[in-house]
């Protein structure tokens, strides 16, 4: 009895081990039709002191919705024509944003409030036409820093490469626009400028598998 009695409490405890690996094991990433390949941000901006850049390749899309497409047509030919993509957002974490300023990083993870905010997200609304007599697209979308949602219209450049859509986007902004102070560093006395420059470079790729 009493060996049957540990055959039986030494199966239930392997039977809840299992069950606890199963439970903790992190769910995969869901596939989405456009996939991100290589990719780059860079925020630059202006101090009292000198220039700065922080940058990062952690971008990652985590929503694609497709409309009506005509049959046989080739995604990335179509993605940016009215309808096809009906929802596209990515993800960026905060605290991937580096600069090669000794003291900046922390100050700016901080500044983004990275720690409660830790990703700083893009939801794509729609493409217009840039307005004459300028030529090229805009993506309108709501940009969240910190916590804070504001609609940006960036200006965007595409370029077919193979397998790959090459976008390139520019975006001007000011910091406190998002609630977000300037970063301070040396005591205080370098302070930031609250205008920056965002520009990105992203391959985009068909993943309809």
């Amino acid at each position: 009895m009493t060996q049957g009695y540990f055959k039986v409490v030494w199966t239930a405890a392997a039977v809840l081990a299992a069950g606890t690996l199963i439970v903790a094991r992190p769910a995969a990433a869901p596939s989405t039709p456009l996939a991100i390949g290589t990719a780059k941000l860079t925020i630059a901006g202006t101090s009292n002191i000198h220039a700065y850049t922080a940058s990062t390749t952690a971008i990652r899309v985590t929503r694609v919705v497709l409309g009506t497409m005509p049959a046989g047509s080739d995604l990335l030919d179509s993605a940016l024509k009215p309808g096809v993509v009906e929802a596209f957002e990515v993800a960026i974490p905060a605290k991937s944003l580096a600069s090669e300023k000794d003291g900046l990083d922390k100050n700016m993870h901080s500044a983004l409030k990275a720690a409660e905010h830790p990703e700083i997200t893009f939801k794509l609304l729609r493409f217009e036409n840039k307005p004459a007599p300028a030529t090229g697209l805009r993506a309108i979308g709501v940009l969240r820093v910190a916590g804070v949602d504001r609609q940006v219209a960036i200006d965007i450049t595409t370029e077919r490469k193979e397998a790959a859509l090459l976008v390139k986007g520019t975006l001007a902004l000011l910091m406190t626009d998002w609630g977000i102070t300037p970063p301070k560093a040396m005591m205080g006395m370098l302070k930031t400028d609250p205008k920056v420059t965002v520009t990105f470079e992203v391959a985009v790729a068909a993943n309809l598998t």
